[in-house]
């Protein structure tokens, strides 16, 4: 049986010493040139040779930071302009990424109700199946259709050992216009949401002997007075706190979205980690090895959190 989701993202981040998840998010554009197709007819060779690149790539960030953070996630949007070999890769990386021991969450932000979401469900943390022989250990979710939306996502994770992250509040510029709105009774939208996760992780058949559950929470604000009050109402849900790095988040922002033992978060960075060859400090330092680049990154960012943590 596999042991409870919560449970094993908890350990995972003792065992490196870091809540860190660092997102593998590959954009052709971007990586570097030994990895990008040099045809440009946009049609099937160049696409199988610009897929083989992204998959190359990945394996081999997989390969630097597994020693070094206890979680990747994926974002499928990179795979899916690939359509079925793009759905191939990403279900690669995900069993590559797991049997290097690392904790994988798809970041695949679905939400429908019915017999749609219980597919959705069965697609992305159901395993083994048509679709995906490897699923992610756990998934985003947008929790905006009410619980009949998520109800099914739960099911499947506590069935087998997965988890969710349902969005609160997200670390986009215009999250604001729409998260952080005021309600009649004087919350913002984004407190309304986390009453209703917090409802949704109220259940002890999801909760792991870490006093966590299953029912996680995207969380991601630079004011910490919100960050505060949204810690206190989901005291159970563990955060995927994005925004560190490329979207301006610094370690400080993050402190208050852990508890006072130092439990109950995980922050993720990509473009900085991933992508670090483009930065400057980064490309002076190693200017002729990319993979290099992206370790000292990620050390860096380890290192970053660490010295905020609590406890």
């Amino acid at each position: 049986m596999v042991r409870h989701f919560a449970d094993r993202l908890t350990d995972a981040i003792v065992a490196k010493g870091a809540p860190a998840v660092v997102n593998i998010d590959p954009v052709l554009q971007s990586l570097p040139s030994e990895f990008r197709t040099a045809g440009s007819s946009g049609g099937d060779e160049d696409r199988t040779a610009a897929l083989q690149g992204i998959r190359t790539f990945c394996l081999r960030v997989i390969d630097i930071v597994a020693p070094l953070v206890p979680a990747v996630k994926f974002n499928i949007a990179c795979f899916e302009p690939y359509r079925a070999a793009g759905i191939q890769v990403y279900d690669d990386l995900i069993a590559e990424a797991s049997r290097r021991g690392l904790i994988v969450i798809g970041d695949v932000k679905r939400g429908d109700v019915g017999h749609t979401a219980a597919l959705y469900a069965q697609a992305h943390l159901d395993e083994p199946n048509s679709t995906f022989q490897t699923t992610a250990d756990a998934i985003t979710l947008n929790g905006y259709l009410g619980w009949d939306g998520v109800k099914p996502f739960v099911d499947v994770a506590r069935e087998k050992g997965k988890g969710v992250f349902i969005l609160v509040r997200t670390s986009n510029d215009s999250a604001d216009s729409i998260q952080d709105l005021v309600t009649r009774d004087g919350r913002k939208v984004h407190d309304v949401v986390a009453s209703l996760v917090a409802q949704w992780a109220d259940d002890s058949s999801t909760l792991g002997h870490s006093g966590y559950t299953s029912v996680g929470a995207v969380v991601a604000t630079r004011r910490g007075d919100d960050a505060a009050r949204l810690r206190a109402a989901m005291s159970r849900s563990i955060f995927l706190v994005p925004g560190y790095g490329a979207q301006g988040g610094e370690a400080e922002d993050y402190k208050h979205y852990f508890k006072q033992d130092g439990t109950g978060a995980i922050v993720a960075a990509g473009r900085s980690i991933v992508f670090a060859y483009e930065a400057p400090a980064y490309r002076q330092r190693f200017p002729d090895a990319w993979d290099r680049c992206v370790e000292q990154a990620c050390r860096d960012f380890v290192a970053d959190l660490r010295r905020i943590i609590p406890g």
